[in-house]
């Protein structure tokens, strides 16, 4: 496995793909930490892919930012300069603005929900969303519930958010619904995230506990609540006409050694996930539980935001969705 140690951004990107253009060579990239679930899952699809291959296919992951912030990799996997990326999948909401039915507040009671839904006939509507952008979907990884922290003060009232300057994903949704919490959102990439809360530009943030705990954000904030305002996916999506080159046979061993990285991290990231609040205590973050008062606040205040991207979006799409949470009882 192969890591550059610089971010690789424009020309560069250019270069790459001009010198693999070869379709036994797939450079897989990421913004997630090195030790978080989703890069440690690519390094199993990297091996699973090579053992199937017999060697045949070269896989070289780049976590960490290394060919640029999660925006950068979705432009640089739709022109092809790249085979692959896991990314968050707000960052790909501009794109495909349908994966926003997805990401609604408060939508999923737990993990095993959210991956029915994904997994079951409206993960493959969505996928036949990215396909017409020129991409291929190979799964759904976990990000987790995502929960809020500050510098300012503890959340234990709606009022508490009123304020915030909070850095959110590039997805309208999410905006919308910090928004009527009366924060003040700020769409950010990752990568400026950490040096923004560093210096103060913005008050907060919203992220899963393994991912606040990996990307040191106990460094920069004092205060964390277990919000739980939305369930975010990791989104595997390749180049479309990278993949639709590939002769049949080494298709399928893309999709096996894939299935096999998703199942690991999804259980991984449970693992994570369960041991990630202890540690940002463990490392100074003040930890202030959400009452069920202010949970029902947050969802009542924020039920016109879901309701208003329902609204915008394929009403074939969003039916699917209301029949298939039905079936599961929501």
């Amino acid at each position: 496995m192969t890591f550059f140690k610089t971010i690789l951004t424009g020309s560069a990107l250019a270069l790459l793909a001009v010198s693999a253009q070869a379709q036994d060579v797939v450079r897989v990239a990421g913004n997630f930490a090195t030790e978080h679930s989703s890069s440690l899952a690519m390094v199993k699809f990297e091996e699973e892919l090579e053992r199937l291959s017999g060697g045949a296919i070269d896989v070289n992951i780049f976590p960490a930012q290394q060919l640029g912030g999660a925006a950068e990799n979705v432009q640089a996997v739709k022109i092809g300069a790249i085979e692959l990326m896991w990314v968050g999948t707000a960052y790909l909401t501009r794109t495909v603005p349908e994966l926003e039915v997805i990401g609604l507040p408060f939508q999923f009671p737990d993990r095993e929900t959210a991956f029915a839904i994904v997994d079951g006939p409206v993960g493959v509507a969505l996928d036949d969303k990215l396909a017409t952008e020129g991409l291929t979907s190979m799964g759904y990884m976990e990000l987790g519930f995502r929960q809020l922290t500050n510098n300012v003060r503890p959340i234990v009232a709606v009022e508490d958010i009123a304020g915030l300057k909070i850095r959110l994903q590039p997805n309208e949704t999410h905006l919308a619904t910090f928004r009527a919490l009366g924060a003040n959102p700020v769409a950010m990439d990752v990568k400026e995230l950490y040096s923004a809360l560093e210096q103060g530009v913005i008050d907060g943030q919203e992220n899963p506990f393994a991912i606040i705990n990996v990307a040191g954000y106990a460094e920069v904030q004092k205060h964390v609540s277990n919000t739980g305002h939305f369930f975010d996916f990791i989104s595997v999506v390749g180049n479309k006409a990278w993949f639709d080159g590939l002769d049949a046979d080494k298709q399928a061993m893309v999709r096996e050694a894939m299935a096999t990285a998703i199942a690991y991290q999804r259980e991984l990231a449970a693992e994570q996930d369960a041991a990630g609040l202890g540690t940002l205590i463990e490392k100074g973050m003040t930890f202030t539980e959400v009452s069920p008062e202010l949970a029902a606040a947050l969802r009542e205040n924020t039920a016109a935001a879901a309701a208003e991207t329902k609204s915008r979006l394929d009403v074939e799409l969003v039916g699917l969705l209301d029949a298939e949470t039905a079936k599961l009882g929501m």
